[in-house]
């Protein structure tokens, strides 16, 4: 008995088949995305190896990958409320040495989870893999930093009202301040608050209304762009597809997309004369935000046996993107040609944060005011009954 349960000891804890991440800069110089950086921010580096039981890196295998961005925290959101608690990335890949290599920006502090499957092309090559990995992204410092500013000088302009209201009224004894001065400061306070929502609820409307007239302009200069292009480019149609040197390369997917929802994109490749699919090529794909210029996504990698890939992924930043990818033949491959690109681009759709996140934070600040008037009054009051 004795010698049995050392030996199942032993074989559950031998070492199992797994999934090695590794990041590029390591993971703790890693920061969010920053929107109003005065640099443009590159994508990390992520790389997913598996691996099988004596270290060996498993081959012909098709990896599938989902990211989900960390969970909603109302009470300490980060800079794209919307994002949080959502999926980012969903990429099927064929990995002929078991390497998943991509470039993604992770745009919110936190804990991201990452469900990673792996499964043989040859069937019973190997035992699929299911394995989720946890990636832990730090704040910027620079984000407390500037909070911390924000938050003396609340406190300040807060000490210092209260240290002036304290001055000019008499205080009844069990009073914190006099009668005129609290109905003062309660009126003060809603007609604050009352300003304060008319301004949101303003600014949600106007936002959405200009979302929407944004949309229609886009669509029209988008439709006038590429009627410009196919007409200087007859191998170019209107709907993502490009026909040359033989091959006809199709990006199609959503032409439009919502932040805190990902999009359905798919690259094909085909043989334009037989409509065979085409398999022996490398596939490099980029988005980029058309505003800044800045990269949110890149993959280089090969199709599957029917010349596909298909992926979804999240633009978290409500401003139009582009899609771009470039064919390329495999070096051993018996159809060499010059890279082929085709491109599109997706109007996305920003969402303004929810109101209860907005009064959540203007809580927190009108309290950091109000602990300072209270500090300012006590402060006077105390001043005044010593003299």
């Amino acid at each position: 008995m004795s010698i049995g349960f050392y030996n199942s000891v032993g074989f559950s804890q031998s070492p199992q088949p797994n999934v090695r991440i590794t990041t590029e800069p390591p993971i703790n110089k890693i920061i969010p995305f920053e929107a109003e950086a005065s640099t443009l921010q590159s994508p990390v580096k992520l790389t997913l190896q598996a691996v099988d039981a004596t270290g060996k890196a498993l081959e012909n295998a098709k990896v599938n990958l989902k990211i989900f961005t960390p969970p909603k925290n109302p009470w300490f959101t980060t800079d794209f409320p919307i994002v949080e608690g959502t999926k980012l990335l969903d990429i099927e890949a064929i990995a002929p040495k078991g390497q998943l290599q991509f470039q993604q920006i992770l745009p919110i502090r936190g804990n991201y989870q990452l469900q990673v499957n792996v499964t043989p092309i040859t069937p019973n090559a190997f035992t699929p893999i299911k394995q989720n990995l946890n990636l832990s992204v730090p704040e910027n410092g620079v984000k407390y930093r500037n909070f911390a500013i924000l938050a003396v000088i609340l406190l300040l302009v807060g000490l210092g009202g209260g240290w002036v209201i304290g001055g000019r009224q008499e205080t009844q004894p069990g009073e914190i301040a006099p009668q005129r001065v609290r109905l003062l400061l309660s009126g003060a306070a809603a007609v604050a608050i009352v300003a304060l929502l008319a301004v949101n609820l303003s600014a949600e409307m106007a936002q959405s209304q200009t979302s929407h007239g944004d949309h229609h302009h886009h669509t029209a200069a988008d439709s006038a762009a590429d009627h410009h292009t196919s007409a200087a480019e007859p191998e170019t149609d209107n709907y993502g597809i490009v026909r040359q040197q033989g091959l006809e390369v199709q990006l199609l997917g959503d032409n439009s997309a919502t932040v805190g929802e990902p999009a359905k994109l798919q690259v094909q490749v085909l043989d334009q004369k037989t409509k065979q699919p085409v398999s022996d090529v490398l596939l490099n794909i980029k988005t980029t935000a058309l505003e800044d210029g800045w990269v949110p996504f890149a993959y280089q990698g090969i199709p599957d046996a029917t010349g596909k890939l298909s992926w979804e992924q999240q633009f978290f930043d409500g401003a139009p993107h582009n899609i771009q990818v470039e064919v390329s033949p495999q070096p051993n491959a018996s159809r060499q040609f010059s890279p082929v690109r085709v491109q599109k681009n997706v109007d996305v759709e920003g969402v303004a944060p929810p109101l209860s996140i907005r009064l959540i934070v203007l809580a927190y600040l009108t309290g950091i005011i109000i602990v300072g008037l209270l500090v300012g009054l006590q402060l006077k009051q105390k001043l005044r009954l010593q003299y």
